[in-house]
């Protein structure tokens, strides 16, 4: 077997399988589509489960892919050993009921003999311990040695997942030799050391699992097939491990570069050269396929990696934002594979830049408050109220901080820690349920055996159509009464299901004999448009022939905002740049929310400029266009396609003259002087590097010009100008009376505070050889706390003092402590002096060791915690 790369061994399984009469498709988006019970695509059938049950006809019976893949359950262990990663390239052929276990087994053999030139003396099969079938084929067909053969039972050699399809396996291993080996006597496949590694899985789908044991034949059985590229890379390179696979070890020389380290020299150096270089692959590929960092779901997983990996640059002495320049190098490596790495250069390195200057403002901070929660616990378990603190206000994922804990031999309770966050988990769920695409594709309503509808809304408002099922939950009616909520699906429609940010249209179906008012539309992954409502009037009953129309008027508004979408990321890119892109969108009668790639608060000036484009294009009257073209074709054409959009073989091309050209399937102006004119209302974050737009047009426009106008006119009469025109002036000349007022005020309060610092300050107490001050300074604000504190330090060096400010109305109390140089060198910390007094009145808080704030809730021991400040500061000056 001769040396082969990784990138060619790509090439020449996908190659061996279209000879077979496969269908080679690019990988799925690492995003699932339509299917919610994944974060991320993690085998290489997880994206095609749903032709495997027969919920949507494949594109060919034979299917051949390489699919990207994540797995995070052990993040915690890559880099610590050379055998985990997050990142990995699943190679499979699949048979969607046509060819089985003769040929899953021929080609399988031929492609490792034949076209790899494997010794077949170094190739060992597995079989499930009850299946003669495939065994006979290994051996009296194939012509394997059953010296060669192993039985293994259901644990290792029988896949299936609960209820519903599933089957015994075949796996492949390979005999690398002794040298990867235990040196056991007994060593053979199944060992768990190196030398016989499984480099292929071949699973027989012929059973249906009714969940209670028993299994009933399928009538058309299926084949499914997973070989880790890397680790048949391992197998062909003769590599110890997918860190020294070419391609993969290419990046990693260029961490070593960027570091200035050797790999092998130093087990930590080598943990941390291990962790970038898994990470780095696995969050260029995230952002590439449109996941962008935040605090909730798929998010939470890239930054979570890009952190960790942050982390270790650190670790190895690289103390700035490095990922970025190491990203290059990934996308390098894979550009001919996955082309869409190249087109998305721009936004991937901006991501990764951004987050890791994001990062680096704050792991300071964190590390440093991370160390003093350490340093301060007695137990060897940080509270989980710390872990969640560093993640809520650091940005430290627990991983991270679990991690650096156990360097220290430390651990925090993940059950408490789970609890604090159930808020952010909550608001994962809320945030997935509405998730555009995600959210609909999965209706939760069974339509198995109802035929696709058929959409002609884009020409009509109005058709004739047939009821073909009434759902109700999940039980299908055969007709349903005055009053009743159900779905309705019809065999045609004109209503527009909700998909790619457009909402679903409203509007009736109706017979002689009943009426159904639609109040929304949605669609399931396999076509069928479901027509949510009410039953407004009379009987629907399946079978019945009915008038389907949508609500035209708000079609007409919709379709305003959708085009008006269009022309505003293409305004976007040429004001901002090329790497804005589409990151969300919200199109309904009332606003166009638009969610883009960049990396800081657009000015007021590339706003003006962004819709002076859009109105610019309204104002020209361009027509709009609408045709239907093969997906690569439209791609040659420059249209635009949304980030990690999974389309057919024919899509549909939008084209707003000269300016636009977008696959779209929504609905559309014909000209875009229908648009009226265009105005942004709003600029906000919505998540790093992730800004939104909101936007109106038509008579949305009108009416906003209209609440504009009132609300200048109230503030015109508030400020008693004259008329609207006088209001900006008369606004300044308020300010300035407020700035006035603000300085007089200052200035009393500065006077107060010295007349009574005089008698809150004089009087202190000797503990040792620091002078102790505690004061009740009454009903002030935390400003005048700092002030006074202030006022302290300069009564000389050896000062510590404590002061409260009590709030009955909120029926609480502020705590302040400073501490000058004397005492803190005495081991007298303001944040561990504050933390003790506010414990005393039912609080916490913490600081500086100069000066530290704390509130409390209880004001009756507010003179008992003052007390208290003595044994604790003798506490600490004995304990140093």
């Amino acid at each position: 077997m001769k040396w082969t790369g990784l990138n060619e061994l790509r090439e020449k399984f996908l190659s061996f399988y279209e000879s077979k009469g496969h269908l080679r498709l690019p990988s799925f988006s690492l995003i699932p589509q339509g299917d919610r019970s994944l974060l991320l695509i993690n085998a290489g059938m997880s994206p095609m489960k749903k032709y495997f049950t027969g919920e949507i006809d494949p594109p060919s019976l034979r299917v051949t892919t390489c699919q990207k893949c994540i797995r995070t359950p052990d993040i915690e262990n890559v880099g610590k050993t050379a055998r985990h990663g997050t990142y990995f390239e699943m190679l499979g052929n699949f048979s969607f009921g046509d060819y089985f276990k003769n040929e899953a087994i021929a080609w399988a053999w031929e492609f490792c003999t034949g076209v790899m030139e494997m010794d077949p003396e170094r190739l060992y099969i597995s079989v499930y311990t009850d299946d003669d079938e495939a065994y006979d084929i290994w051996t009296k067909k194939i012509g394997v040695d059953p010296a060669h053969m192993v039985r293994f039972g259901k644990e290792d050699n029988f896949w299936e997942h609960g209820a519903g399809p599933c089957g015994p396996c075949s796996e492949i291993y390979y005999d690398r030799g002794e040298k990867y080996g235990c040196g056991k006597p007994d060593c053979k496949v199944g060992c768990e050391c190196d030398r016989f590694v499984e480099i292929w899985n071949l699973v027989f789908t012929q059973f249906e699992n009714d969940g209670k044991g028993n299994y009933t034949p399928l009538e058309h059985p299926n084949i499914d097939t997973g070989m880790g590229l890397e680790r048949l890379a391992c197998v062909c390179q003769d590599v110890g491990n997918l860190f020294e696979v070419d391609t993969v070890r290419n990046i990693m020389n260029h961490i070593i570069t960027i570091a200035g380290v050797k790999y092998h020299e130093d087990e930590s150096s080598d943990v941390s050269l291990r962790v970038i270089t898994d990470h780095i692959r696995s969050t260029t590929f995230m952002i590439g396929d449109g996941v962008i960092p935040s605090n909730v779901g798929r998010g939470y997983v890239l930054r979570r990696l890009l952190r960790r990996a942050a982390r270790h640059g650190r670790l190895l002495g690289i103390n700035r934002t490095f990922l970025s320049e190491v990203c290059e190098t990934v996308i390098n490596e894979n550009r001919d594979a996955y082309p869409n790495l190249v087109e998305k250069h721009d936004f991937i390195v901006n991501v990764i830049k951004t987050e890791g200057e994001s990062f680096n403002r704050t792991i300071d901070a964190g590390l440093e408050l991370l160390s003093d929660m350490i340093e301060k616990s007695d137990s060897g378990e940080l509270s989980a109220a710390d872990a969640f603190k560093l993640q809520d206000t650091f940005g430290f994922p627990i991983d991270l901080t679990r991690e650096i804990l156990a360097e220290k031999g430390m651990t925090v309770s993940e059950e408490e820690f789970n609890a604090l966050v159930q808020e952010q988990r909550k608001r994962s769920r809320k945030a997935r349920k509405g998730a555009g695409a995600e959210g609909w594709n999965d209706t939760g309503v069974t339509t198995r055996g109802i035929d696709k509808t058929e959409f002609l809304g884009y020409d009509d408002t109005q058709t004739e159509g047939r009821i073909i099922a009434i759902l109700s939950g999940d039980d299908r009616l055969d007709c349903a009464e005055e009053g009743t909520e159900a779905a309705l699906v019809a065999d045609r429609t004109v209503l527009y299901a909700e998909s790619g940010g457009q909402v679903g249209d409203t509007g009736y179906i109706e017979a002689d004999g009943f009426r159904f008012r639609v109040t929304d539309t949605g669609k399931t992954n396999d076509g069928v448009f479901l027509h949510y409502g009410i039953v407004e009037e009379g009987t629907v009953n399946v079978g019945d022939c009915v008038s389907l129309t949508t609500d035209a008027e708000r079609r007409r508004s919709i379709a305003r905002n959708h085009t008006a979408a269009h022309l505003l990321q293409a305004a976007l890119r040429r004001t901002l740049g090329s790497h804005v892109e589409q990151a969300g969108q919200l199109v309904n009668e009332s606003v166009v929310r638009f969610d883009f790639s960049h990396f800081s608060a657009m000015t007021g000036d590339e706003i003006r400029r962004v819709e002076d484009e859009v109105n610019r294009v309204i104002l020209d009257a361009a027509d709009v266009s609408v045709r239907e073209m093969p997906v690569e074709e439209a791609k040659k054409t420059g249209a635009m396609a949304l980030f990690g959009e999974k389309y057919g073989k024919v899509v549909r091309v939008v084209k707003a003259g000269d300016y636009s050209t977008e696959l779209c399937g929504g609905t559309h102006v014909s000209n875009t002087g229908e648009l009226g004119l265009f105005k942004i209302i709003s600029e906000t974050s919505v998540a790093a590097g992730i800004r939104r737009i909101e936007a109106v047009t038509g008579v949305n426009l009108i009416n906003y010009i209209g609440s504009m106008q009132e609300a200048i006119a109230s503030a015109a009469s508030a400020l008693k100008a004259v008329n609207p025109g006088e209001l900006v002036k008369r606004a300044e000349a308020a300010a300035n009376e407020l700035r006035e007022k603000d300085r007089e005020i200052e200035s009393l309060t500065s006077q107060i505070i010295n007349l009574r610092s005089g008698s809150l300050l004089d009087s202190f107490t000797q503990v040792g050889p620091l002078r102790l001050i505690t004061a009740n300074a009454g009903e002030v604000g935390a400003d005048e706390l700092r002030k006074l504190s202030d006022k302290a330090k300069e009564k000389g060096d050896d000062i510590v003092c404590v002061l409260a400010a009590v709030n009955k109305e909120k029926g609480s109390v502020n705590f302040s402590v400073c501490c000058t140089g004397q005492a803190v060198k005495a081991g007298v910390r303001a944040g561990d002096v504050v933390r003790a007094v506010a414990k005393i009145a039912g609080g916490n808080g913490g600081g500086k060791p100069d000066f530290a704030m704390a509130g409390a809730r209880d004001i009756t021991k507010v003179d008992e915690a003052l007390s208290g400040a003595v044994e604790i500061v003798k506490s600490m000056i004995e304990n140093k």
